[in-house]
């Protein structure tokens, strides 16, 4: 008699860390379909169908879909898949507030930032039509992926935060540490914002034909990117190091040797596709690298807090 109340007692703790079975699928799907329609964005861009189907919402006028003898040839296929992922990521983003709405209604701490991913979907979707209007203008195009790294950053931390026990937290570091991770956080932005610039100023336009481009120097620019990751990957360094000494668990110190390790991963390839001519394969996986960064970067932050 006295065995299955001691289960049911161990099981309980655990349901309350890692919560419904279904949150975590939905949430995980949520950051699946995040993260890839990064990659199928940067796919279209890359191959320069940016423009496939010329119009929006439609594809071309009269019709959501391509049209046979469509003079944008097989480049209409490459964005229409992109634009037909979005009602993928659109479905996922509603499941995503549905299961924390019916599984997690409590948690203020993922109810916001699922609503904010369901928000920033419909953002993403008006932007997209922006930037096929203005003929893939490099702002709008930066915008646009600027705006996905923020919605995975928010579907991450759905997943990273719904795996750990509700209520309040309390740093594992010292107050200075978690500063100098936010700054980290900081000049992880401004790596990825120069690296929009460096993208508008490059070959890959996503236009075949006419690209529009910013009126910079690509080469000045790359540089002043790659001295950005410099700094983001000392600062790495330095909080992995100072979360290792300091830190109450060493989840914390795990989660920021990830980000150190994906940074690396990021820089060579970076350099790779520098000195190599930007082939498209090697720059398609920087813009997976940088959304695994996001990823990275979300779950060490979330690392340095635990329930108290």
């Amino acid at each position: 008699m006295t065995a299955a109340p001691a289960s049911t007692s161990a099981q309980a703790p655990a349901r309350a860390v890692s919560g419904h079975p279904w949150l975590r699928r939905i949430l995980l799907a949520n950051l699946v379909v995040e993260v890839l329609i990064v990659v199928t964005g940067g796919l279209v861009r890359l191959t320069g169908s940016g423009l496939g189907c010329p119009t929006w919402p439609q594809c071309v006028p009269g019709s959501y879909t391509p049209v046979p003898h469509q003079a944008e040839g097989w480049h209409r296929y490459i964005e229409f898949g992109n634009r037909t992922l979005t009602s993928v990521v659109s479905i996922a983003a509603v499941a995503s507030v549905f299961a924390v709405w019916r599984w997690a209604g409590s948690r203020r701490d993922l109810v916001v930032p699922a609503w904010i991913v369901l928000a920033g979907v419909a953002v993403q979707a008006v932007l997209g039509g922006v930037t096929v209007r203005t003929g893939l203008n490099p702002v709008t195009v930066a915008a646009h992926f600027l705006v996905s790294m923020t919605l995975v950053a928010a579907a991450a931390y759905l997943v990273f935060r719904a795996s750990e026990r509700p209520g309040p937290r309390r740093l594992a570091v010292p107050a200075l540490v978690e500063r100098l991770a936010w700054v980290t956080c900081a000049v992880a932005a401004a790596v990825l914002l120069l690296g929009t610039v460096v993208t508008g100023s490059g070959p890959h336009s996503g236009d075949a034909d006419e690209p529009a481009r910013f009126a910079l120097d690509p080469r000045s620019v790359s540089w002043l990117h790659a001295d950005a990751v410099m700094l983001f990957c000392g600062l790495v360094v330095a909080v992995w190091v100072t979360t290792r000494l300091t830190g109450e668990r060493a989840a914390a110190a795990r989660a920021w040797a990830a980000v150190l390790g994906v940074t690396v991963a990021q820089a060579v390839v970076g350099y790779t596709q520098y000195f190599t001519g930007l082939p498209c394969a090697v720059v398609l996986l920087h813009m997976l690298l940088a959304s695994l960064l996001v990823v990275a970067l979300t779950r060490a932050m979330v690392r340095l807090r635990i329930a108290g």
